[in-house]
């Protein structure tokens, strides 16, 4: 079977959505292309064929849009060119000066003096030729876009002598495509932004020497030398050194993170205090920063499903305004209006009728909200998961990991009366540091916290199921379940009374033994994350009506830690296939449901899931491949934050597409009256344009 060559590569001056559906077309109507997609928000093209650049190019042509490969544009830095220095907005200046001479020459003599037609001819000519050489291909080919309307609105206004309106209409198109062209860059600069956050070179340490190398050139294994202040260029692994990492580029975490030999750190994070030594375990491409990119611009690029309403609704839309025109311009004159009036009339429903605001009206929201997310370490894989995510009902939540911290911790320490407690506690964590019991880690860890000492342990034994046991101090110290330490000898009746205490809500304990004397209990526990609680009830003040707790725990555990959280539905002792049962009665019962787990082995439940929530996608590739959305940062407290962007920009698009057809339909009243003048018809269409770029761009002000 033969193997589909795929590419990618960077655009540069695409300024419009319907620029980029035209080239996408173009670009699938090329002999050696099989598919094509083009992706505005992040300006990119991916197709599957052996078309050259100078093909594509040639296809984009009429916008004079460029095509860059992928690392050539990395390694480009290229300063922008300054707002003055520009190309259309010289144009647009010059076509301005025109404008304003001819306006005051006809206000001096008249409008049809010669000298004003002239001035503004030269006004129209000069903002206009782009447009009209577009408009006039399109029109020879039949497609109707904007600026073949624009065109004939143009020459139409002319051929009936309304030179003033052309050149105001020519001007005012100008400005509208070049504010728009801004608002859009403006959408992208969180792209841009994420593209800018891991330097292009690093100090590597290569046969005892450091050299400095672009990241294209490193290797796995190699070893970067990060110096205080610096950031670090590839994925690895700490080998030597101590310090604080800020990692608000990936995870958004706004707290820098202590890292020590043995910790992960990730390309584009700051080092903000020692040194480090770092092992790289990823090439430049596969890093989280380069996935998160990716992973980004794909999601921008997938259409909404009321993006996919808007671009079939614009398809009919636009030949159904210029049979309006049409109607508009010829009608009223066989029934005894004036011919140059009406047709007049026709020409600025036409202009009237450009679907630039309808078209852009989804694009440029999905655009902003997942950039601005993905800088906030939220990452939103498509705008069909966006929009769905704001339509939830109800949020399926995992326990272990999500609204736990998913290790456990020793929470209380009760020593038998008369005995030392902090020798205890520390002859204890000595047996426990030989073991490999989970549990054995949290009782370790807990003495150090409490400056409990250190003891040498010998004779150290495991016994499956119970505990285990060593000589520390010639003592043999013991320890493990309840059942067994009652084997070992008698445990006082009120502290098992205690014990069961505890064990109601939801701890596990564990009782030390001293050579065959009862000698203290412990009590360890998944700990409920601070901000779950908190979490919990912020979603039920956005509007989530119903949240669940999903666990293998058993049933008695589930219910206290439910009861500390006030959640009501717990669904206790399931197995993945339970769990993935119980999302589809959820689905049954309130449509649309999330669920938030930790990516790997809540993958099914993800899966059938309406949005699947991964914790902790940084690093973890699993999570960034199997959820709907990944909170990088492995923080419940950016669920309320997702949840809010996602209605808010929900509630951004409905007011968009009303901005876009409210202001035209308007404009087309005015009809009625006579009032429909060419220069309040591009007002309306530009206006429309720019109400829904700058409402869009209100997502970029939502943060956590």
């Amino acid at each position: 079977m033969a193997t589909v060559n795929e590419n990618e590569y960077r655009l540069e001056n695409l300024t419009c959505a319907n620029c980029a559906l035209k080239f996408e077309r173009n670009v699938k109507n090329l002999p050696s292309v099989d598919e094509a997609q083009v992706n505005f928000g992040a300006s990119k093209l991916r197709f599957s064929g052996s078309a050259t650049i100078e093909e594509l190019e040639a296809a984009g042509a009429f916008d004079g849009i460029k095509v860059v490969p992928l690392h050539q544009e990395q390694r480009k830095l290229e300063p922008k060119t300054p707002f003055y220095k520009r190309k259309e907005n010289i144009v647009s200046f010059i076509s301005l000066i025109f404008l304003l001479v001819g306006s005051f020459v006809s206000f001096r003599y008249e409008e049809t003096h010669p000298m004003a037609i002239a001035l503004f001819a030269a006004s129209i000519v000069v903002g206009g030729t782009g447009m009209f050489r577009t408009g006039l291909a399109n029109l020879a080919r039949f497609e109707f876009d904007m600026k073949t309307l624009m065109t004939i609105a143009i020459i139409g206004a002319a051929i009936i002598g309304e030179w003033r309106e052309g050149a105001v209409v020519v001007f005012l198109f100008a400005v509208s495509e070049a504010l728009e062209a801004y608002s859009m860059d403006k959408a992208r600069q969180s792209i841009r932004q994420l593209m800018d956050i891991a330097p292009p070179s690093a100090l590597v340490k290569r046969d005892g020497e450091l050299v400095e190398l672009l990241t294209e050139d490193i290797r796995i294994g190699d070893i970067l030398v990060v110096r205080p202040g610096q950031k670090i260029a590839m994925d690895g692994t700490v080998l030597s050194g101590t310090t604080t990492v800020n990692q608000a580029a990936i995870t958004g975490e706004s707290v820098p993170v202590l890292k020590e030999q043995g910790d992960e750190v990730f390309a584009g994070t700051l080092n903000e205090e020692g040194a480090l030594e770092v092992k790289v375990n990823k090439l430049v491409g596969d890093t989280t920063i380069a996935k998160i990119i990716h992973l980004v611009e794909d999601a921008q690029a997938e259409k909404a499903p009321s993006q996919k309403f808007v671009d079939t609704f614009a398809q009919y839309y636009t030949p159904v305004i210029i049979v309006i025109a049409i109607l508009v311009a010829i009608v009223p004159p066989f029934l005894g209006g004036d011919w140059s009036e009406w047709i007049y009339q026709g020409l600025a429903v036409l202009v009237v009728g450009c679907p630039c605001a309808l078209v852009v009206s989804t694009p440029v929201a999905i655009v902003t909200a997942i950039g601005n997310a993905a800088r906030q370490g939220v990452l939103i894989k498509g705008g069909i998961h966006l929009e769905e995510t704001g339509r939830l009902d109800a949020i399926a939540f995992d326990k272990t990991g999500t609204l736990t911290k998913g290790y456990p911790e020793v929470t209380d320490f009760i020593a038998a009366e008369g005995t030392e407690a902090d020798r205890l506690l520390g002859m204890a964590a000595a047996v426990e540091s030989m073991s490999q019991h989970p549990l054995a880690k949290a009782v370790v860890n807990f003495a150090k916290e409490n400056g409990a000492g250190t003891y040498e342990v010998s004779d150290f034994q495991s016994v499956t199921g119970k505990g285990a046991y060593g000589k520390v101090d010639g003592v043999t110290i013991s320890i493990g379940s309840l059942d067994w330490a009652n084997e070992l000898t008698q445990v006082p009746a009120f502290i098992m009374e205690q014990a069961v205490a505890l064990q109601k809500e939801g701890k596990t304990v564990m009782a030390i033994v001293q050579e065959n004397r009862y000698g203290g209990l412990l009590a360890v526990e998944d700990p409920v994350r601070e901000e779950s609680r908190t979490v919990l009830a912020k979603l039920k003040e956005i509007g989530i009506r119903h949240t669940v707790m999903l666990t293998g725990d058993h049933p008695g555990t589930a219910a206290a830690i439910a009861e500390k959280l006030g959640v009501t539905d717990v669904r206790a002792s399931l197995m993945p296939e339970d769990k993935l049962t119980a999302i589809k009665q959820l689905r049954d019962k309130y449509g649309r449901v999330a669920m938030v787990g930790d990516g790997i082995n809540d993958a099914p439940a993800l899966a059938a899931s309406s949005i699947g929530i991964a914790m902790g996608g940084a690093g973890t590739d699993a999570a960034l491949e199997t959820a709907d959305i990944a909170l990088m940062a492995d923080d419940l407290r950016n669920l309320p934050y997702t949840m809010k962007l996602s209605r808010k920009t929900l509630r951004i698009i409905k007011e968009n597409i009303m901005f876009a057809l409210g202001l035209k339909i308007v404009a087309l009243l005015l009809i009625i009256p006579g009032w429909l003048t060419l220069w309040i018809a591009i007002f309306a269409d530009m206006g429309a344009t720019l109400l829904v770029v700058l409402n869009s761009l209100r997502l970029l002000r939502i943060q956590k």
